[in-house]
């Protein structure tokens, strides 16, 4: 009877408190082009992105990073690099990008391609938090 107790307690101290926010957020903006990263709920950087192009919609929602690749290639469009890459839907992911000229308005193929250097502080915030601790969120 008292571990029953005691498991009532944990499920009732488990709902009590809400589920922490991610850690680190990067929110991109579609229609502003723009990232916004925080790090426990304070904005650090704002950066120009470049989304999706004409014909090629990058996905609107929240996900969590499943995977993370440092060197990374595309099989799909003509093994074009993609270095910090974090993906968060599949093929989709945010990455850095050779093609700096044209951030700050839609260009990929439904990636979000940021500068390198930008690419890669999101990439190590990632890594030192946690995927588990980070969330993309991308909206119009």
């Amino acid at each position: 009877m008292r571990l029953l107790g005691i498991a009532v307690a944990l499920f009732a101290l488990a709902f009590a408190f809400p589920a922490a926010a991610a850690k680190v957020e990067a929110r991109i903006d579609i229609s502003s082009q723009r990232m916004v990263v925080k790090v426990n709920g304070v904005s650090k950087y704002t950066w120009p992105v470049s989304t999706g192009r004409s014909g090629y919609a990058t996905p609107t929602g929240t996900y969590r990073p499943q995977r993370l690749e440092k060197n990374w290639y595309s099989r799909k469009y003509d093994n074009a690099p993609m270095p910090y890459s974090v993906f968060f839907r599949g093929g989709y992911a945010i990455h850095g990008t050779t093609s700096i000229r044209n951030l700050g308005r839609p260009a990929s193929h439904g990636c979000v391609r940021l500068h390198p250097s930008n690419a890669a502080k999101l990439y190590s915030l990632i890594q030192q938090y946690g995927m588990g601790n980070a969330r993309v969120v991308v909206t119009r």
